[in-house]
């Protein structure tokens, strides 16, 4: 494989052929902040956070679509670089719902994390009040979609139509008027959407997020009529168990009383086990 010898902040870096800026800097530890990059499903440079100075170059470069090359000499964090990401941030805030408090991404948000991490404190410029006005979608089963926190990445449309080979949502209307929306306007109730939940899992914000019944859970647990019992979805229980430290699955003792979560293939292999007849 053909090797490439660039420097990043005045550091020589050799990375392999076909590689990008943002992949040749994260190889050598330097941070370009990113909203629209998701590898090898989303890279197509729209959010423009990622922009480099090139020497050489009359404009800056976005880093994550931008292929390194001999010699290239890459600048990440030069004030021309933080001014134009800063002034992106601000025109993406200006059309964005900013209640952040009220929001189930706050503090896991990526674009609240960006605004810090780039000390945004004000935003100089009008929100354009036709778009923050679009309508909550709440009707699918599993999905809710708010229009009004969107920024434009596409990640959930590509993931949806790239990945899952759904394609129930895209991008609509052009300028400022772009929506990532579902076809002729429609609910996500109304189209072929699987109910799988990759669209929320890429958003970098709350546009995307689970329906809640937590008010129904604890309605329940509050009513001293019913008996309330929960089980946790076979494709997730192993994890939980591996986030409170429990140990592995392995055939039990006769006397052993411990508590355990199991996959679906070691809950079946433990029935067999006990189904066993004794020697």
């Amino acid at each position: 494989m053909k090797m490439i010898n660039l420097k990043i902040d005045g550091t020589p870096v050799t990375v392999p052929e076909g590689t990008t800026i943002l992949e040749a800097a994260r190889a050598a530890g330097v941070k370009i902040p990113t909203l629209c990059f998701l590898k090898d499903i989303n890279e197509i440079g729209a959010c423009r956070m990622c922009v480099v100075e090139i020497k050489g170059a009359r404009a800056l470069q976005a880093a994550c679509v931008y292929p390194v090359s001999e010699g290239l000499e890459v600048i990440t964090n030069s004030e021309k670089v933080r001014k134009s990401r800063k002034i992106t941030l601000e025109l993406i805030l200006s059309n964005h719902d900013r209640r952040c408090l009220e929001c189930s991404r706050s503090q896991n948000c990526e674009l609240q994390a960006l605004s810090k991490e780039l000390g945004v404190n004000e935003i100089r410029f009008p929100a354009l009040n036709e778009k923050t006005l679009l309508p909550i979608d709440d009707l699918s089963p599993s999905v809710v979609r708010d229009p009004n926190k969107c920024v434009l990445c596409r990640r959930c449309v590509s993931v949806c139509k790239n990945v899952q080979t759904v394609g129930v949502i895209d991008t609509m209307e052009r300028g400022y008027r772009t929506v990532v929306a579902s076809p002729f306007g429609k609910s996500l109730a109304d189209t072929p959407c699987v109910n799988c939940g990759q669209c929320i899992a890429v958003c970098p914000t709350g546009a995307l997020t689970e329906k809640s019944d937590k008010s129904k859970v604890w309605a329940a647990i509050s009513d001293p009529e019913k008996y309330v019992v929960f089980q946790t979805a076979p494709a997730v229980r192993f994890s939980i168990g591996e986030a409170f430290g429990m140990p592995q699955w392995s055939p039990p003792s006769e006397d052993s009383a411990s508590t355990r979560f199991l996959t679906p293939t070691q809950a079946r292999t433990l029935r067999s086990w006990k189904r066993a007849p004794s020697s």
